[in-house]
């Protein structure tokens, strides 16, 4: 896991970051600068951001998914087999060497196929749920209703990329253990299903959901947070409430 939490803040902020500067882009495109947005630009901008953040994701997350599936016991005795990747660093080297840079981003394309719908549910869910909780001639809901929208949108999120996460998975493993299975991307999702029906693809959701929520409360109110006090300063920041009013 070091190697993906190293990345974590980098791929966060190409999120982030991608997303609120196509919103601002899109607003003035439609020459409503300042404005509040369209749920159309919303889920837009949820899309690029979830693309964008693939260049910096892929790597680490390949390396993760390997060391994760990588079952052999590093105090097996000379009878057993030997971990093939003794560490993150040494697993990353050994993918740039058997099969090239473009290793790196072996299932990229089931990778984006998650992230882009999921991030750009993610963030319209947020939105719709936070316009919904908030008062009349208020900006935004309280920090409970933060926390709620967030929650929410993660596990929103999650419903639409758990398919994509499994072929994901599946791809960048084959061949890890030099026994290639799939012919590539289409191949492996009929195969899947041929084999495993179509309920593997969700088999899952129940474990991300689990997780999703309370990440997100935390994501979101940090996000809220810093947004808040880089745009009006510190002693502009209202001090979470906790608790429905």
């Amino acid at each position: 896991m070091s190697l993906p939490i190293t990345t974590i803040s980098m791929t966060s902020s190409v999120v982030f970051g991608t997303y609120r500067n196509c919103l601002q882009c899109l607003s003035q495109a439609r020459g409503a600068s300042g404005g509040p947005n369209t749920k159309q630009e919303v889920f837009l901008s949820g899309l690029a951001g979830g693309v964008a953040q693939i260049l910096v994701m892929s790597p680490g997350d390949i390396v993760k998914v390997r060391l994760q599936c990588q079952t052999e016991s590093k105090r097996g005795g000379s009878n057993m087999p030997r971990p093939k990747y003794r560490g993150p660093v040494h697993c990353l080297l050994s993918i740039i060497k058997e099969e090239g840079i473009l290793g790196l981003y072996r299932g990229a394309l089931p990778l984006m196929l998650r992230d882009g719908p999921s991030y750009a549910t993610y963030f319209l869910t947020y939105t719709t749920i936070c316009e919904w909780l908030t008062e009349s001639g208020k900006k935004r809901p309280d920090w409970s209703g933060v926390m709620l929208a967030g929650g929410v949108a993660g596990m929103a999120g999650w419903t639409i990329g758990t398919p994509m996460d499994v072929i994901k998975a599946r791809l960048q493993m084959d061949g890890a253990r030099e026994i290639k299975q799939y012919k590539g991307f289409f191949h492996c999702i009929t195969e899947t299903t041929r084999v495993e029906g179509a309920g593997v693809f969700f088999r899952s959701l129940g474990i991300n959901w689990l997780r999703a929520f309370p990440v997100n409360m935390v994501v979101f109110v940090t996000y809220e947070v810093l947004t808040g006090f880089l745009q009006t300063g510190p002693d502009h920041v209202d001090p979470p409430r906790i608790g429905f009013e």
